[in-house]
């Protein structure tokens, strides 16, 4: 006989759902990359529907509480610190990214790079992930994304001077 797994309530299930974004966690091969995606997928619909851009900022900042909460709470069920699963830091982070930025499918392929380089190498900022909880797994991608949003707007500036 196998062990039985714990049951978990609704509110895990929700959490687990909003922790992976929708389950973009659950591939099995880069996930912290596909969770970048939706990221950008919510900037590229905010900007074609025209959300002003407070309002925008401020789904940015819901976003980052709710997934705080979530990435917490899936932490607990899965027994894991920043478990590979949990996506919804890259999400944040990838909307933080794109910030002000003029809808461009250049930038947005810069700036998917951009974010994943200052992701993954955290530079400077890799303490971060140190804080118990949510706030733990979300901030470090907080700040890859203010760091991938100001040289967005540096390649913004160095390409105006050319052209």
């Amino acid at each position: 006989m196998g062990v039985e797994k714990k049951s978990l309530s609704t509110g895990d299930y929700v959490a687990e759902l909003v922790a992976t974004s929708v389950y973009v966690g659950e591939i099995p091969i880069i996930p912290g990359t596909f969770g970048t995606i939706p990221g950008l997928f919510i900037y590229v619909m905010a900007s074609m529907l025209g959300v002003p851009t407070w309002a925008y900022l401020l789904l940015i900042a819901a976003l980052y509480f709710v997934g705080a909460w979530a990435a917490g709470r899936a932490e607990i069920i899965s027994g894991k610190k920043d478990d590979g699963r949990i996506v919804i830091d890259e999400v944040v982070g990838a909307m933080i990214t794109m910030f002000y930025m003029p809808l461009d499918w250049r930038l947005l392929i810069a700036g998917f790079f951009a974010f994943r380089f200052f992701d993954v190498l955290k530079p400077g900022f890799s303490k971060v992930q140190k804080i118990r909880g949510g706030h733990g797994v979300m901030i470090d991608d907080v700040f890859a994304g203010v760091m991938a949003n100001i040289s967005l707007w540096l390649l913004i500036w160095v390409v105006s001077l050319f052209y």
